[in-house]
């Protein structure tokens, strides 16, 4: 299956039973494990998760499939963060991706072929379309500043918005919302996401007007899709396994 796919080869796992991944109710017996292993293990990687993003993401090779997204954020340096996406911030939020953001510092080592995987936030952030849950303005204001020049790259493994109840087929590469017409989020989906929180997207993007945005919005070969108006798809394909010679 190809990450292109509309919708992929019906199953189970791609119908019915409303959003929810199959399977039986969690037993007793697993909630014990689980509470004990909490307590006892350290868990490190997830505690270094310090915030929580709202934002939108579009379909690299059909940007009018669009998502609401939630990233949880730990920093591995300045230059570096790494998200954890869900499609939600509910209990039973499914896991749907993984976002890698680096400064415009490592994006310019970045090989021409590597660049084109990579999309720019500037617009993303002085639009008001990505938002800090709950962070006072003042607060967050030094990381947009920060973050206005990023690069990331995202990949989508679960395509819930097609109605899989599974991960299912090969992961699909997203792109951030931009100016151009083929790239604005929809406005319903806007909509939607401003009401649920009781906030509104206009007044962030009124409110960010001095956010330092990059002189060079797509800096290198970032936003390829939207240049050259061509998408990138995944596909999986069988390969011959390299073979390695025995030892004498």
């Amino acid at each position: 299956m190809a990450s292109s796919d509309d919708k992929p080869v019906p199953t189970p796992a791609s119908a019915g039973g409303g959003a929810a991944p199959p399977g039986q109710p969690t037993t007793v017996a697993s909630k014990v494990l689980d509470m004990g292993a909490a307590a006892m293990q350290s868990l490190q990687p997830v505690k270094q998760v310090k915030q929580h993003v709202c934002t939108f993401a579009l379909y690299a090779h059909d940007p009018k499939r669009q998502l609401e997204t939630h990233h949880y954020v730990s920093r591995l340096n300045q230059d570096f963060l790494q998200c954890a996406v869900y499609d939600s911030d509910a209990a039973d939020a499914r896991l749907i991706g993984v976002e890698y953001i680096v400064s415009r510092k490592v994006f310019d080592t970045l090989p021409a072929e590597e660049q084109r995987l990579w999309h720019s936030h500037a617009h993303e952030i002085t639009a008001g379309l990505w938002a800090s849950l709950r962070v006072p303005g003042m607060l967050e204001k030094p990381e947009l500043d920060h973050l206005a020049s990023t690069l990331g790259k995202f990949w989508c493994t679960w395509q819930v918005d097609r109605g899989d109840r599974l991960p299912l087929g090969a992961p699909a590469l997203m792109v951030s919302p931009q100016a151009d017409p083929a790239a604005a989020v929809r406005p319903g989906l806007v909509r939607r996401r401003d009401d649920r929180y009781g906030f509104s997207t206009e007044e962030l993007r009124v409110g960010r007007a001095d956010v330092e945005a990059p002189a060079e919005e797509h800096p290198g070969q970032a936003d390829y899709w939207l240049r050259h108006r061509r998408g990138f798809a995944v596909d999986v394909v069988p390969h011959d396994m390299k073979r390695h010679a025995p030892f004498p």
